[in-house]
């Protein structure tokens, strides 16, 4: 059962949507814009919209026909832009691209982001066709590292925390010069080529599964080894935004939490839909693998959110550090197990 059923159950989430419900009597948006990513980790907003889950949820909450439009965006500085220049209501990111946001906009009252719910957590892989780096100490600036966004994507700081952990906080940074921005797919096809200069990338599911098939390319580092198997993905929208659309948000959620139900329920099913969606040439059976893998996980608890916003402050990456998670998110979600 999902944290978010449990809760149904105790009456919890059920007070706490009708709180966001009857939080406003102005008109809600008829029209809404969300961003999802490439790969596994956006599964459940693949699914959402595959099955038009929020048109069903906002129906069932009396918003009528609300327009859903869909964005494909890859890098926390792409997101975050389309954010700050309003082509985007809410949007699916890596956790140190949200958090770069947060602090820069906290304080202000139209720009200031909150978090809505976790979305997922998987192994990040860092693979290379080079055969002479078996560990981060043997990159050299020859070395390319292709990354969905340099410095602030969820892969960016990923590596930056694993170089810490290995050469120490001063030297965060060290590999930051041999990276370079590449949306996963390209990135993907760039490494199992072999005829470009980018020979390495720190990529998610299906890619980097589907890298390690080629009998070049090997693995240098598992992002669970580093972090755990925390969340690594979660949606976000303005504040402005959530407190205009109460329905609109509590319709959201719980379209969020359907998706992550059909996935564990229906894993065959939820594979279909994402070979249907995505652009990587997979079978049914591969994708269902990926999504059963112990270190995949789609819940909308938000979970070890703070080790990124720990790192990020220490390291000066963000000037403004949450005292703690909750600070991060919208109160229906403080009930939860968090972080």
């Amino acid at each position: 059962m999902t944290a978010f059923a449990t809760l149904r159950r105790a009456g919890v989430l059920a007070t706490a949507l009708i709180a966001l419900a009857t939080g406003s009597v102005r008109a809600e948006a008829p029209e809404v814009h969300i961003s999802k990513g490439y790969g596994i980790l956006y599964l459940p907003m693949i699914v959402m919209e595959h099955e038009k889950l929020l048109e069903k949820q906002a129906k069932a909450a009396g918003l009528g026909d609300v327009k859903v439009g869909w964005l494909e965006l890859d890098g926390g500085n792409v997101i975050n832009d389309a954010m700050i220049s309003g082509n985007l209501d809410i949007a699916a990111i890596g956790v140190p691209g949200f958090l770069t946001l947060w602090a820069k906009v906290k304080g202000n009252a139209k720009l200031e982001v909150s978090g809505l719910a976790g979305l997922s957590a998987t192994s990040l892989y860092l693979n290379t066709n080079n055969p002479n780096i078996k560990s981060l100490k043997d990159f050299t600036a020859k070395d390319k590292i292709a990354l969905p966004g340099i410095k602030t994507s969820l892969s960016a700081v990923v590596l930056q925390m694993a170089v810490a952990k290995e050469f120490g906080d001063d030297n965060y940074a060290k590999l930051d010069p041999m990276t370079v921005g590449l949306p996963h797919p390209e990135a993907y096809t760039a490494l199992v080529s072999g005829k470009t200069e980018v020979n390495s990338h720190l990529g998610s599911p299906p890619y980097s599964f589907m890298e390690l098939e080629n009998p070049q390319v090997h693995r240098v580092m598992n992002s669970v080894d580093v972090l755990g198997n925390i969340s690594l993905d979660l949606v976000y929208a303005p504040k402005r935004f959530i407190d205009a659309n109460p329905k609109l948000t509590a319709a959201f959620l719980a379209a969020l939490e359907e998706a992550d139900k059909l996935i564990a329920d229906e894993p065959a099913r939820a594979a279909t839909i994402y070979v249907q969606s995505a652009k990587a040439k997979l079978s049914v059976e591969e994708v269902e693998r990926m999504i059963k893998d112990p270190d995949t996980k789609f819940s909308t608890t938000p979970n070890g959110v703070m080790q990124f916003a720990n790192f990020m402050g220490r390291v000066g990456s963000i000037k403004t550090k949450p005292a703690s998670w909750q600070d991060l998110f919208i109160a229906n979600v403080h009930s939860l197990s968090g972080s």
